[in-house]
């Protein structure tokens, strides 16, 4: 079968190969043949070593497809069941499942680098037990979430990961009120999610704040009522009501970005982080402003909830017509063209461009 690697931690590019199958399946497995991926953020951070993943390994996280087989012991799932991949499943049964925390829950970690796929007397990978730049891959059963037959592939990938992160940070983590102002740094697929979550959550301001002129149009049509580059950020804060936003939201990762987003806030307001950053890339505060302010530091962790009960959600607001899937992807490309898809996520062109498995 096709699939993308990453031979070395570091390259730019992804070779796609035509020698690659997937090992491991077996009880407790399932296998799923993929019909769309999207490019995530993350998939980058993970080539480039910002995020941990040994290479080589076939990047992506955000698929989805069929179940073609079932291993031993596999309940929930059965084959011709449409679903999405999650790329860090609970256990279920660690003490932050129990405390209701599942989203923070780390077992999966112990699986990452386990070989998920052989090609020319070698084994990846697949990124944090996926790997969906590939057009099956084998995960374990807890990674697969159901999604209703008539949800497109396309459009139900992007649940895998950005829409459930952005979403979930303003229903979730944030809880945004009704009629709260609220910015959110930075409009690719993550932040146009959060966008929409404050939309439904009912907030009566969205501004969003990108660089790039297009991006900041296209989130027009999310919800957001106005757009402005970074350096107009200060003004627009200040002429809130209250001197700063109710929540900022980041989701570019970087200290620059979270100190903005910091500076934007208004006194008790919440700066909701949901940027992938680097563990390097410190960002500081006095101890004075932390005080004073009472602005609230909210990190979100993949929608900073049960990920299942988060998807299940974008599906019904997908159903209900509030949540505008189809719109977020800006691209399609097949799979052989995956370096032109990356090419355009680090140029920032792509809101989310999906790459065709069929």
């Amino acid at each position: 079968m096709r699939a993308a690697i990453l031979y070395e931690t570091g390259q730019e590019k992804l070779e796609v190969r035509e020698d690659v199958e997937t090992v491991g399946f077996g009880p407790g497995r399932v296998r799923v043949r993929l019909r769309a991926t999207s490019l995530c953020h993350s998939d980058l951070s993970a080539m480039s070593g910002v995020l941990p993943q040994p290479a080589p390994f076939v990047p992506g996280h955000e698929g989805a497809g069929d179940v073609v087989e079932v291993g031993e012991g596999v309940t929930g799932v059965a084959v011709g069941d449409r679903v999405v991949l999650c790329w860090m499943p609970p256990c279920g049964g660690c003490a932050l499942c129990r405390r209701g925390d599942s989203h923070l829950c780390v077992a999966s970690l112990r699986r990452l680098g386990a070989p998920g796929f052989a090609f020319d007397g070698r084994t990846a990978s697949g990124f944090y037990g996926t790997g969906t730049f590939a057009e099956e891959v084998v995960v374990t059963a807890d990674s697969v979430i159901p999604v209703p037959a008539e949800l497109p592939y396309d459009q139900a990938a992007l649940i895998g990961c950005g829409v459930t992160t952005g979403l979930g940070a303003a229903v979730t983590t944030a809880r945004v009120e009704p009629g709260s102002a609220v910015a959110v740094i930075g409009a690719g697929g993550v932040g146009i999610a959060a966008v929409q979550g404050a939309r439904i959550c009912g907030a009566g301001r969205i501004t969003v704040v990108d660089p790039v002129a297009s991006r900041r149009e296209r989130a027009l049509a999310f919800g957001a009522t106005e757009a402005i580059a970074p350096e107009e950020l200060k003004s627009a804060a200040k002429s809130q009501s209250a001197g700063g936003y109710d929540y900022v939201f980041e989701a570019v990762g970087r200290s620059a970005t979270v100190r903005a987003g910091y500076d934007a806030a208004r006194r008790g307001g919440a700066v909701v982080v949901i940027g992938a950053g680097a563990r390097e890339d410190q960002v500081s505060f006095s101890m004075g402003e932390l005080f004073f302010n009472e602005k609230r530091i909210l990190p979100s962790f993949y929608g900073g909830g049960d990920v299942r009960r988060t998807a299940a959600l974008a599906i019904d607001l997908w159903r209900a017509g509030r949540l505008d899937l189809a719109g977020m992807i800006s691209h399609r490309l097949p799979l052989a063209e995956v370096n032109e898809a990356i090419a355009q996520m680090r140029s920032g062109e792509a809101l989310r461009t999906v790459l065709t498995l069929d």
